[in-house]
């Protein structure tokens, strides 16, 4: 890693640890709230996203786009959706003569998100993004790309460095409490079920828990060190070749920072409780234990001190911030090209776990 995004990096950090939680915050409630037109209607934006966006302080969800017309009338129903602000895939073009709706957020499959991020933006609006990005560096490419050209903003949905236990974590090892960071184990996963599902075909997904769930482990070893990883080396293993015929089952990875800091991260379809995140640092450790679920979070600290900041829903302070943003014209700490940066390192994970050799990172 050069120095410049080095320090880039650094700096998004800082900002990161700085800033405070729009949620519950004393700022005023702006004179419009942002239109939210979700794109794809599962089970994420069913239970989480549209439930979120009910307590946001600068956003409304004002519009669905779906292949489904069930889902639409039932949508409609719920959330009193006018009908000309439902749209189908095919029509995302007819966004652009709706001033009603300033943001689509891409809740599709991985591999669906480049042709829907760049129909939204086509057709003038923001976009918000979820993970992973995409399922390779140069789809997400041409996302940042076609957003940058239709001058909107582009965000990927990181809720994590919006948590604000993650956040407290975050804190501790950019003020050095416990001494330099020298270990990150991070692990994420889960026992998945319908094997006929869309997480389990690679033209869909791109990968399988690695590319679904690692990603968390990732992301926290990259925000937690404030570095980008320089060498990873992985393996990857598979007991039940039928289910996981096309992605992958388990992976675990080794990753090595600037700093000599390494990173230890595990992440499975078929192991269920998997998930925490520890530091150990030179005088000291801290950890987070679930660290990644949606709700009930905790912390520690090897000094016995709390870890148990103020709860917020992940969603509205991901989705006020991102609204923030775009109100205030100003940049968003989760950008496409963050986005980007996780795909390649998960890229070259899958390299490594393939030919059993680490895999360098410039």
């Amino acid at each position: 890693m050069n120095r410049s995004t080095r320090r880039e990096f650094m700096q998004r950090a800082a900002a990161l640890s700085a800033s405070s939680l729009l949620v519950g915050s004393a700022a005023a409630q702006p004179a419009k709230k942002l239109g939210f037109a979700l794109c794809g209607l599962g089970s994420l934006s069913t239970q989480q996203i549209a439930p979120a966006l009910q307590s946001t302080r600068y956003c409304r969800l004002a519009g669905i786009i779906t292949g489904s017309p069930d889902k639409a009338k039932q949508w409609r129903s719920r959330y009193a959706i006018p009908e000309q602000n439902v749209y189908s895939y095919d029509t995302m073009h007819r966004l652009a003569d709706n001033p009603d709706i300033d943001v689509v957020y891409v809740v599709t499959p991985n591999a669906l998100h480049a042709d829907h991020t760049i129909a939204a933006a086509k057709a003038g609006k923001h976009v918000f993004c979820e993970k992973p990005m995409e399922i390779s560096v140069e789809r997400c490419q041409s996302m940042i790309d076609a957003c940058r050209a239709a001058n909107r903003l582009l965000g990927v949905a990181y809720r994590c460095q919006f948590d604000p236990y993650h956040r407290e974590c975050m804190r501790i090892a950019r003020a050095k409490e416990f001494g330099d960071v020298k270990i990150v184990a991070a692990d994420f996963g889960f026992t998945i079920g319908d094997p006929t599902q869309w997480r389990l075909r690679r033209a869909l997904a791109g990968g399988g828990a690695l590319m679904d769930v690692g990603i968390y482990a990732l992301q926290a070893s990259r925000y937690i060190t404030g570095e980008e990883p320089t060498l990873v080396s992985a393996i990857e293993t598979q007991t039940d070749p039928i289910k996981f015929k096309e992605v992958d089952e388990t992976i675990a990875w080794h990753a090595k920072f600037p700093s000599g800091a390494v990173a230890n991260c595990h992440t499975s379809y078929n192991a269920s409780g998997l998930g925490r995140l520890r530091v150990d640092a030179q005088k000291g450790w801290f950890e987070l234990d679930p660290a990644f679920n949606y709700d009930g979070i905790r912390g520690r600290r090897s000094d016995g001190k709390a870890i148990a900041p103020p709860p917020a829903n992940h969603f509205a302070a991901e989705l006020d911030d991102f609204a923030q943003c775009i109100l205030e014209k100003k940049a968003t700490r989760v950008p496409g090209e963050e986005g980007q940066r996780d795909v390649r390192i998960l890229m070259a994970i899958y390299e490594a776990a393939k030919t059993g050799k680490a895999v360098k990172l410039s």
